[in-house]
């Protein structure tokens, strides 16, 4: 349950990234900027000393108060004070458009995404669906592979545990191996059903020497080893077993196809003796007589023939 909401929380953020548009990016790289030269934590809606709820006319009017401020002209010899003035005309523009103002609230409620680092990502380098998707196979198909490596982990101390029990019921706490089969019976512990009754299970196995066996009711044996247990490998992630599965059934359909038009071709000659036969059976006698067919009933015995008026 938890690979599932953490495989879902990768679709939703590949889901938000392909959401971004061009403008979208736009006002992350601004943001960043105007906290970079303004102060951590600026808003536009603070640089201009306005609350979020403006008017066009208040915004525009603060625009003009701070950009005489800022104004290159005013300030000669500040550093920086023309990339400021320029940002602050575009910031004045976002809030003064009815769409992009809406596009900034929207974050400004609900944050700018963390990851983005430098913006490299937002400005040069924009997920397509494919990269996504392949993004997406590549670390599900990891986290199964790190599943399996633990339960072959797990399997192997399981088998350790199974054969090493049998062996010391076989050949006692000293483990000296003796001559011949031995049978035992050893003991899986205990499990519940759904009433909440505790049941036992038992397994019987057969210890020859060093090598410990599961017996089957039937009388067969089967080795258990570390063999046993299924190793990690990467043709048995989820992707690799769906593409094998996919194209084994292409190949099947192919086969099937194959197969239907060899038997068509039989089915056509068979037709085609069938009614060489019948017309070489009907020559010099009666055509009505030979088209003639006896009426069953379904429950086999023939219908007296009947003379029509």
């Amino acid at each position: 349950m938890k690979l599932f909401y953490f495989f879902a929380l990768l679709a939703v953020l590949a889901t938000t990234a392909l959401a971004w548009e061009k403008e979208d990016h736009e006002i992350f790289d601004l943001v960043s900027d105007v906290e970079a030269s303004e102060g951590k934590g600026t808003t536009f809606y603070s640089w201009l000393d306005v609350p979020s709820t403006a008017t066009t006319s208040e915004i525009a009017k603060a625009y003009r108060k701070l950009s005489m401020q800022l104004h290159p002209d005013k300030n000669p010899n500040v550093k920086g004070v023309q990339e400021r003035f320029a940002r602050l005309g575009v910031v004045s523009a976002i809030l003064r458009n009815k769409e992009s103002r809406k596009r900034y609230d929207f974050f400004y409620k609900n944050g700018v995404p963390k990851w983005r680092g430098t913006g490299y990502y937002y400005s040069r380098f924009r997920p397509g669906v494919g990269f996504v998707m392949t993004f997406l196979i590549f670390v599900t198909s990891a986290v199964q592979y790190v599943i399996q490596k633990m339960n072959y982990k797990k399997d192997l101390e399981r088998i350790e545990k199974i054969t090493a029990a049998a062996r010391t019921a076989a050949w006692g706490t000293k483990l000296v191996p003796g001559a011949g089969q031995r049978k035992v019976r050893i003991n899986l512990g205990s499990s519940r059903d759904d009433d909440g009754y505790s049941e036992t299970k038992w397994l019987d196995m057969v210890v020859e020497g060093q090598d410990v066996f599961i017996l089957e009711p039937n009388g067969d044996m089967h080795l258990i080893d570390s063999s046993t247990a299924v190793q990690p490998t990467i043709g048995n992630t989820w992707f690799c077993v769906l593409v094998k599965s996919l194209f084994r059934k292409a190949l099947g359909s192919k086969s099937k196809d194959t197969l239907e038009n060899v038997d068509g071709t039989i089915e056509d000659s068979d037709d085609a003796s069938s009614t060489t036969g019948s017309e070489a059976t009907g020559t010099g006698t009666d055509s009505s007589k030979a088209a003639r067919v006896p009426t069953v009933k379904a429950g086999g015995k023939r219908r007296k023939a009947v003379k029509r008026r």
